[in-house]
């Protein structure tokens, strides 16, 4: 049996579970408390564990040899148990901070023992054996990615597509040694990721002597996560992916814009996707005092934060939506900043579709704290900016077309070849390319690497081809004609005209709506910061009234 017919096996249980009144968050929640118990089995039958980590009464063979009520009211116990660290009689039963953390606050939502009762026969049922072959981790993502194409869920914009993840990871190279940092952590999608990334370079890190095999299994990996439910699936994650962290594990419970953030230690890189939107409570709910210029914009705190944390010589890959890269006032400083700071080497126009939530229009910036030539540079650090279009003339990812790494590919092989070692190869030819200012790229719509000269990049844009992908702009370019926006676009949409190509209709709908919804969200913001919060929440009470909405979820469109 492969992981994915286990994946598929376990997640067809949701539909029976629904009875319960289970929906997809709360089984996946569900199967988290129950998985981890049954894992910490395993691996004690199998001696991978010398000692069993779990108490007396609550282990695996205290549920699966029980039913009905005495069932349900067991597991409940050990729930609790597992939880408070305390026996019902208030005895100390553990004190393992990770233990505590992963059932912190746990409670089943069953009702019913024999839906308590199926999923434990089902569990005893799976191969395990060659389920852990095949990687316990890579199993338990699997539910994760489904929890998150469920758009019930609500998950669908806060989990980054597993190929862009690991496009990212390949282009920014991780390294045994380095403090690796998610302020958004999320499931840890990006901190698996890397440490996968550094294992697969060390020979499953037996390269490294073993005071640098304790480092990475518990110093250099940090995420941050603000929900709790979230973080206790981080947690297990980590666990089922062998990442152990420090004693609060990989992933910290806290708010990465709040004092948890501040007292970070700096690091030697940084993947992360913060979450979209306007933070709620604005700026209140944002307290880094560190943080130069103040907004309500999350993404743009995030982004503050982030650059502020590197390490000199450090290096960053941070997904964004569009607003980022063209809001007005605040977020222009915070632009300029960056770029005064860091070189913005990179930016990578995503194409739409690949997150679950239609219409998020998004970004990778790539940067480096310092400048090329002085990683302990503070000022105009950034000279040029590529940027890569793979959004335009791409095609309507979604789950009959699903977004890949195949995609992703030639902007690696660009990232690669022409930022690392300063010249590319012809990927016909094989024959170097000496002069930094020329390129190979694939122009839109062809297969073929073309020869372009990017010696205009300080003087024209008369030399390029008009459809390369691939363009490179001065920081004088983006100061004198842009503004300081990075909102940079130039290929034409071959498809823009042709109604017979166009999305389905509900995929456009989907799109506008999320616009809509970005926009009244910056609006918001905007109002709020203005003073004029009352005003604000005046036109939320009317726009509820128009769309026949309560008023808690019209405030949530902010």
């Amino acid at each position: 049996m492969t992981n994915n017919d286990i994946v598929q096996k376990l997640w067809n249980l949701c539909d029976v579970l629904r009875d319960d009144g289970i929906n997809y968050s709360d089984y996946v929640t569900e199967l988290v408390l129950l998985l981890f118990i049954k894992m910490v089995h395993e691996n004690t039958e199998a001696g991978t564990l010398k000692k069993h980590p779990l108490p007396e009464g609550c282990r695996w063979t205290d549920l699966n040899g029980k039913s009905g009520i005495n069932l349900l009211n067991d597991y409940k116990r050990i729930l609790l148990s597992l939880s408070t660290g305390k026996d019902a009689e208030g005895n100390g039963i553990h004190e393992d901070p990770l233990i505590g953390a992963i059932y912190a606050d746990a409670q089943t939502r069953l009702r019913e023992p024999r839906h308590l009762e199926q999923l434990i026969k089902t569990l005893d049922q799976i191969d395990w054996f060659s389920a852990k072959k095949d990687g316990l981790g890579d199993l338990y993502e699997g539910l994760l990615e489904k929890n998150a194409s469920e758009t019930k869920s609500g998950a669908g914009q806060y989990f980054t597509p597993r190929a862009l993840i690991n496009s990212m990871v390949r282009c920014i190279k991780p390294q045994a040694g380095e403090l690796i940092q998610d302020p958004a952590a999320g499931t840890a999608g990006f901190l698996i990721a890397a440490d996968q990334y550094i294992k697969q370079q060390t020979d499953d890190l037996f390269d490294l002597n073993a005071q640098q095999q304790q480092f990475q299994k518990n110093k250099a990996f940090i995420g941050v996560e603000l929900v709790p439910s979230t973080r206790r699936l981080a947690l297990m994650n980590c666990l089922l992916h062998g990442m152990e962290g420090d004693d609060e594990g990989v992933v910290h419970l806290g708010n990465a814009l709040g004092q948890t953030g501040a007292d970070l230690t700096r690091a030697d890189v940084i993947l992360a996707n913060p979450p979209f939107g306007t933070a709620k409570g604005g700026e209140a709910s944002i307290t880094r005092d560190d943080l130069t210029y103040k907004t309500s914009n999350k993404q743009l705190a995030f982004l503050q934060h982030i650059y502020r944390n590197l390490k000199p010589g450090g290096r960053a890959a941070v997904v964004l939506p569009d607003n980022v890269l063209f809001e007005a006032g605040v977020g222009t400083e915070v632009r300029r900043d960056l770029m005064n700071k860091c070189n913005l080497h990179t930016i990578l126009r995503l194409p739409t579709g690949i997150f679950y939530a239609q219409g998020v229009k998004t970004n990778v910036l790539f940067f480096t704290k310092g400048s090329a030539g002085d990683k302990h540079q503070e000022e105009n650090c950034t000279e040029t900016v590529w940027v890569y279009d793979l959004r335009t003339n791409m095609p309507s990812f979604g789950k009959r077309s699903p977004f890949g790494e195949q995609h992703l590919r030639p902007f690696e092989s660009f990232y690669d070849l022409f930022l690392s070692v300063g010249w590319v190869s012809d990927s016909v030819t094989q024959q170097k390319v000496e002069t930094p200012s020329q390129c190979w790229v694939t122009p839109a719509g062809l297969t073929q690497p073309t020869l372009c000269d990017f010696s205009w990049m300080n003087e024209t844009m008369e030399r390029v081809p008009e459809n390369s992908r691939l363009r490179a702009f001065s920081r004088d370019y983006i100061t004198e004609h842009k503004g300081d926006s990075l909102d940079i676009a130039w290929l034409k949409d071959a498809d823009s005209i042709d109604a017979a190509n166009l999305p389905e209709p509900s995929v456009l709908a989907g799109e506008a709506m999320g616009e809509l919804v970005q926009a009244l969200g910056e609006l918001d913001g905007l109002m709020r910061e203005l003073g004029a919060g009352d005003e604000a929440d005046a036109q939320m009470t009317l726009l509820a009234e128009m769309l026949g909405l309560s008023s808690v979820a019209a405030g949530n469109v902010g």
